[in-house]
């Protein structure tokens, strides 16, 4: 995933808060609605509330057993080169190469339910792009019982030769083991259709557990992966052989398949991002059309969906106007959340809210946040 460099307009964002019960206000959005019966997406803002502050472009977070919320931050970037290193698996400028990397910077903290930070480790990499738009790093957190893991953007091609692309195990005092060289395996097998800002180490963007089983998602070649904790790959689906250059990012599972939501490319064009349907025998199907950019998804245990929005109307990211979109179960649409800054990752709580990485790109060291949207107490037809 690429995106275009914006500054920070103001120290904190501006979020609308709404009490009692939700207000709906009908748009007619023709036919991007999920069917015939909601041809209308409803308007209904819900509390959203700073959680926790002071990290460094945060992605993707999970909450662990112990009740505390983990979250990945890809960093600062390094200044490692790639030319320097791996000369044969240079990205090409389309793709933000070469890349300057480092193998520390990259962190993972751990929030407590009072909103306060504390630092896991910062021993693990961060990347930055060659104009120095975008950083990359650790790009996603999950745990197998007590057992912590990491996603990382890293590999020679992305500027850090002492970690592969792939998944690590961060145990408890910090240090780390690779659990899976996906990168490694990405070179050796890549997918049908590669656009000019191709990755050979691919760019991996977020993973979650079934069945003790990793299932990653990859945005830059366009596929969804499982990995076994015995550093096992395997291709569940190669995204792009059927639907082109889409950058899938987000992913849940609900029911037995999985849901993967995508991106898409620059400029951006509201309305043409999709929730794909995919069978864990590799089957796709578009499940829901027009969204816009998405980032995170969230399915509850009722079937509701969740969809994080990083960009609307507007044709690069830009701060404010990220959102949050739940489709409901007769298939209408609300917007609960608006006002978001460059959220890159969305998890559900065990309170039953929503958390979201905000200003995941963007802003200074410590700039980033998590934001609590607060679903308890709020109608959900």
């Amino acid at each position: 995933m690429k995106t275009k460099n914006f500054s920070k307009l103001g120290a904190i964002i501006m979020l609308v808060l709404l009490f009692g019960s939700c207000q709906k206000e009908q748009q007619n959005l023709g036919d991007k609605s999920l069917s015939a019966k909601a041809d209308a997406e409803n308007l209904c803002i819900v509390p959203v509330k700073l959680f926790a502050k002071g990290f460094n472009n945060p992605r993707g977070l999970k909450f662990g057993p112990d009740g505390n919320l983990y979250v990945a931050e890809a960093g600062l970037g390094g200044t490692n080169y790639t030319i320097d290193i791996c000369p044969e698996l240079q990205v090409s400028p389309d793709g933000g190469g070469p890349f300057r990397g480092s193998p520390t910077g990259g962190r993972i903290s751990r929030v407590n339910s009072r909103g306060v930070r504390t630092t896991v480790t910062e021993n693990l990499p961060t990347v930055v792009n060659n104009d120095g738009s975008f950083i990359l790093g650790v790009a996603d957190v999950a745990f197998i019982d007590n057992r912590l893991y990491a996603l990382l953007f890293a590999g020679c091609s992305h500027g850090v030769t002492e970690f592969p692309s792939g998944i690590v195990r961060v145990k408890p005092d910090g240090t780390h083991t690779v659990t899976a060289d996906i990168g490694t395996w990405q070179v050796a097998h890549p997918v049908v259709n590669r656009g000019g800002d191709f990755e050979p180490e691919g760019d991996l963007y977020s993973m979650m557990i079934v069945d003790n089983g990793f299932y990653v998602v990859e945005a830059n070649q366009g596929q969804l992966l499982k990995t076994t904790t015995g550093g096992t790959v395997r291709r569940v689906v190669d995204i792009s052989a059927s639907q082109g250059h889409i950058v899938p990012t987000a992913i849940d599972y609900y029911h037995g398949n999985f849901y993967v939501g995508n991106l898409g490319t620059f400029p951006i064009v509201d309305g043409s991002s999709n929730i794909y349907k995919i069978t864990p025998d590799g089957h796709i199907d578009i499940f829901a059309k027009g969204f816009t950019t998405i980032q995170g998804l969230v399915i509850d245990k009722t079937g509701r969906f969740y969809v994080l929005e990083n960009t609307v109307t507007n044709e690069f990211p830009a701060p404010g106007p990220g959102r949050i979109i739940r489709i409901n179960h007769n298939g209408s649409r609300d917007v609960i959340a608006k006002g978001l800054s460059a959220p890159t990752a969305m998890t559900m709580g065990p309170d039953g809210n929503l958390y979201v990485s905000n200003w995941g790109y963007g802003g200074a060291a410590g700039d980033g946040q998590v934001m609590k949207v607060i679903l308890n107490n709020h109608p959900h037809p």
